[in-house]
């Protein structure tokens, strides 16, 4: 074998894959997906923003990066705070990409707020804002009957509030009615008892005062009283409420709403009756133990879930509902912004026109046009009248023209008008042959025959 006439070609640069930016976007948000599924993140919150689905979209900060964040609204339940420009929290979720805009972005399964309790600060938060709304002003306050005769009392039938209300009610005024509407008083569905009892007394109108109370206990015991449908259920009682909520050193938001804030229940007991003694101690709830048996089986379960939601087969459609969501809520805000800008337009539009209505006279226009509208029907008529008689001219013209050129005139003058068996006109002998039949129209009448001789005459 001849090396010299062997040629061996060596391709050594290899070959290089170009990706569409879907490809490359979607190898991305995989590889994201699958290394980033449990992470935890501690930062400030930035640019935060509440669409109208209820999701939340904010970034999460330091002092040299950022990171885009989105909480989906059904990771919201169980959450007592809402996430705020400034808070320092500690975010729990997982990391995929955005694909609409190229982004990468953290899906917010869980949210804690970093150096304080996520109660303190729902706590703060409500606090501030029902302030601003006015609940806490001291005009919109209900004054306490002087003589109540009848009092509803609001608290857990199980409780040592329940008794000690009783006995204070009893040894300084047997003869009161006293109307107990038994509700647990904390844990989860406390909070809607308490406010179906308060709209109960005040549509029944079967008490003088209610009384609002519950022994001591933690920010977690007591925190039915800090709902917000507690306060807005508060404010919104047409009978005077006497908030008796924990110990002395206890602060609810229902004791900022209530009409009267006593320190006590026994406390709220004594300011019912109009009774000057303090008492020297203050009454001690039990805690149940259903509150922390529930938040186990839950924790549980949430890692039951978030276990099934890591495995590749619940990723994918995952996102797609994420990106969806997240594409809804921005369509959702330009659709809102441009409706906004059409609406601005129509308001200027109606007020020119508004503007240009009241300097119009319409006296003045309307005398104007009826002026104009006489002179044109005038020259209307006179036109009309001009047309009827030159097309009544031109038609008698036309209709002589047409009986002189008529065919049947021409007939009347001895003339005849041959034609063959289907019915064409003969004008010449070549058209037929002997024995055809013709069909011969004179003036008046018609005759049929049939050729006997024909002579052909040269053109």
């Amino acid at each position: 074998m001849n090396s010299s006439n062997t040629q061996l070609t060596f391709n050594l640069q290899p070959e290089r894959r170009i990706y569409t930016v879907s490809d490359l976007t979607a190898r991305i948000r995989e590889l994201l997906a699958k290394n980033f599924t449990d992470v935890t993140v501690q930062g400030e919150i930035s640019n935060c923003r509440a669409a109208s689905s209820g999701h939340y979209y904010f970034t999460l900060k330091d002092e040299r990066a950022q990171v885009r964040c989105v909480l989906f609204k059904q990771q919201q339940r169980g959450m007592k705070f809402l996430p705020e420009d400034g808070l320092k929290v500690t975010v729990r979720g997982s990391v995929s990409v955005y694909e609409a805009r190229g982004e990468y972005q953290i899906y917010v399964e869980s949210i804690e707020p970093a150096g304080r309790g996520a109660l303190q600060l729902a706590f703060e938060q409500l606090k501030k804002r029902l302030e601003a709304e006015g609940l806490f002003d001291a005009g919109r306050k209900k004054p306490l009957p002087l003589l109540p005769r009848r009092i509803g009392l609001i608290t857990s039938p199980k409780g040592a509030a329940v008794r000690d209300v009783v006995r204070i009610l009893k040894r300084r005024f047997s003869n009161l009615h006293l109307t107990l509407y038994p509700v647990r008083v904390q844990g989860e569905g406390s909070a809607p008892e308490i406010v179906a009892a308060l709209e109960y007394f005040s549509k029944q109108r079967l008490v003088d005062v209610i009384l609002l109370v519950r022994g001591g206990g933690s920010l977690e015991d007591l925190w039915s009283f800090n709902e917000e449908i507690v306060a807005r259920a508060i404010a919104a009682s047409e009978i005077p409420v006497i908030s008796g909520v924990g110990h002395e050193t206890d602060f609810t938001i229902a004791d900022f709403v209530a009409d009267v804030r006593a320190s006590t229940p026994s406390a709220a007991a004594e300011v019912v009756v109009q009774t000057r003694r303090e008492f020297d101690k203050h009454v001690f709830d039990l805690r149940a133990r259903l509150g922390g048996s529930l938040r186990y089986k839950l924790l549980e379960l949430s890692r039951r879930v978030h276990a099934l939601a890591g495995r590749r087969g619940f990723r994918r459609p995952l996102d797609l509902l994420r990106q969806q969501r997240q594409r809804a809520d921005e369509l959702t805000a330009r659709l809102a912004m441009g409706l906004r800008s059409r609406l601005e337009n129509s308001r200027k539009r109606l007020h020119t026109a508004r503007l240009r209505v009241a300097q119009f006279d319409f006296r003045a226009k309307i005398g104007l046009l009826r002026l104009r509208l006489h002179k044109v029907s005038q020259e209307l008529a006179a036109r009309e009248e001009r047309v009827l008689r030159l097309k009544r001219e031109r038609w008698e013209r036309l209709s002589l023209q047409l009986h002189e050129r008529s065919p049947l005139k021409v007939l009347e003058r001895g003339y005849a008008i041959a034609t063959d068996a289907a019915g064409k006109v003969v004008t010449d002998a070549a058209q037929v042959q002997i024995g055809d039949p013709v069909t011969i129209q004179l003036h008046r009448g018609r005759l049929s025959a049939d050729v006997r001789n024909k002579t052909a005459k040269e053109g």
